[in-house]
């Protein structure tokens, strides 16, 4: 279908909503394009009984149509003046607004008189250029907020600035309620204003030009920082190697002396052992030989015998061992020994440097904390339903009276608890005030489940409990009490990436006292979460 014409409504087809084509009136008085009627009639009462398409009225036989010759005038001349507007005028956008004077077109005004209180489109915005009558008629930029330069009380300009209720009024307001205060022209109340403007752009460029600075040093430095981890890196694969190469080495060396040692010692073993065995077998030799002599029972042969082995060799003397080579290899177990004990000397200090590490990284002021924070809203989609989410999604408190929340499958249906709708997976500070008997602080995972789950009861989330009686942390089920004590305001910090949630105690005076800490793997974003008991409530903290 077409779009509707810019013609009145009254000079429009109300068939095809377009500007009349043919007109034709009906006896009833409605009037519509020939052809669209015929093809209407055509269409829904081919018996020929025939009706109007507006007020239904039936006539008893097919009306004879004319053309309507005054809507024809009317049309053509609608058609001229539109013709006849000047150049490079247009129709008033959506959002722009529209000539006050304008009637069949309304064109985009260029112009609005203060006096007048009425905008006005290039072709009747001539006469206050060209007629001396509005001469002292005040044209300013065309304003789709006329209405608020008239006074709501007086329907006048406003004209004139008061300085004692900084505000701006109107001629008879002076004279009225405004009477007896330091009044000015409006020209004279923007000039003390733009004086404030000035200074106040003065002190916008200076903090700019500060944070503009602190932007460079802290590239400046996160730049030296990664020249830094570079160099300190190499330093660290260029050590480790050498160590390793050196050890590799040494242990190649001790190596090859235990073997060498290994094998002198067996050859020399080996030398010893051959002689013994041929010493011995000699002897067992000679032994046999006794034995036999000394079972004959030829007594003249025993002794014509007896002589040449009484007169044999003695068995000579055994050898004499240095049998304290035992365990040969001792000083090697104990240079090795030595050697352990260094690197575990090694080991610690790399240890320190580790944990050296870890306390120059972390922010340990309410400052440094701050730089850090997180802009934190409460989600009322998990809100349970005793828990009133109010002042901008900022604070929940615990009520008697149950809230009529709709249903969402990531609601709370067992604890008081709510989640806040934020996802956190960088380095994040957040502050929440507490009131009443017992409150928790918690950061956990979303996931299935999740719903019927009490904070710190599973390995999904972390949680400090906090009471007038004491404080407590609990995490998969398993508690540990905490010595310090809590104020009424407490922080969060979280650097996701290295595994570190710390709960701190936040002192009146802006004071920092560690709850917890907690050293981990995190895996996925954690999600800030509240439990809020009876009588009590939470506030989340805007940046201060």
């Amino acid at each position: 279908m077409a779009a509707k014409s810019e013609a009145p409504d009254s000079l429009c087809c109300s068939i095809c909503l377009e500007v009349l084509k043919k007109p034709v009136t009906l006896h009833c008085g409605h009037s519509y394009c020939m052809d669209c009627v015929n093809c209407y009639w055509d269409q829904k009462d081919p018996k020929g009984v025939c009706s109007c398409p507006q007020c239904r009225h039936t006539f008893s036989s097919r009306p004879v149509l004319n053309k309507n010759t005054v809507l024809v005038d009317l049309i053509e001349k609608m058609a001229d003046s539109e013709r006849a507007a000047p150049l490079g005028e247009k129709k008033a956008g959506p959002s722009e607004v529209e000539c006050d004077f304008c009637t069949a077109k309304k064109l985009k005004a260029v112009k609005t008189c203060l006096v007048c209180l009425a905008s006005y489109c290039a072709t009747h915005v001539q006469p206050h250029y060209q007629s001396a009558a509005f001469q002292r008629h005040k044209l300013v930029e065309v304003s789709t907020s006329i209405q608020e330069k008239i006074c709501s009380k007086h329907d006048k300009l406003l004209e004139v600035y008061c300085r004692t209720d900084d505000e701006c009024i109107c001629l008879l307001c002076v004279m009225d309620e405004h009477k007896g205060h330091d009044t000015v022209s409006a020209a004279a109340g923007r000039k003390d204003k733009q004086k404030l403007f000035g200074e106040k752009k003065q002190r916008y460029q200076q903090a700019t030009g500060e944070k503009e600075k602190q932007l460079r040093q802290l590239k400046e430095r996160r730049k030296a920082f990664e020249v830094s981890r570079d160099a300190a890196l190499d330093q660290n694969e260029k050590i480790y190697n050498e160590i390793i190469a050196m050890a590799n080495k040494r242990r190649s060396a001790v190596k090859e002396l235990i073997i060498h040692q290994e094998k002198a010692a067996t050859g020399q073993m080996d030398t010893l052992t051959d002689r013994l065995q041929k010493e011995i077998g000699s002897l067992k030799r000679r032994e046999d030989e006794l034995r036999k002599l000394s079972s004959t029972g030829d007594n003249i042969y025993f002794l014509q015998q007896s002589k040449s082995v009484l007169d044999s060799a003695e068995p000579e003397p055994s050898l004499s061992f240095n049998l304290q080579l035992e365990k040969p290899f001792d000083f090697v177990t104990k240079a090795i020994s030595n050697f352990k004990e260094k690197t575990d000397s090694l080991a610690s200090t790399l240890k320190e440097i580790s944990e050296t590490f870890e306390t120059v990284a972390e922010p340990k002021t309410r400052q440094e904390l701050w730089m850090y924070s997180c802009s934190l809203s409460l989600d009322p989609n998990t809100a349970f339903e005793n828990l009133l989410v109010s002042e901008g999604n900022t604070k929940v408190t615990w009520t008697k009276k149950a809230q009529k929340y709709q249903y969402h499958p990531e609601r709370f249906t067992k604890y008081d608890q709510v989640l806040c709708s934020e996802g956190l997976s960088g380095v994040c500070y957040w502050e929440v005030e507490w009131k009443g008997p017992r409150i928790e602080i918690a950061v956990c995972y979303k996931g299935p489940n999740m719903e019927e789950s009490c904070f710190g009861f599973n390995d999904k989330s972390w949680s400090v409990s906090l009471s007038n009686s004491g404080c407590m942390f609990w995490h998969n089920e398993n508690k540990i009490k905490i010595q310090n004590r809590c104020f009424g305001t407490v922080g969060v910090y979280l650097n996701h990436k290295a595994g570190i949630l710390s709960f701190y105690s936040v002192s009146s005076s802006g004071e920092l006292m560690l709850l917890h800490e907690v050293h981990t793997a995190f895996s996925q974003p954690l999600y800030p979460g509240f439990m809020v008991s009876r009588g009590s409530s939470i506030k989340i903290v805007k940046q201060q």
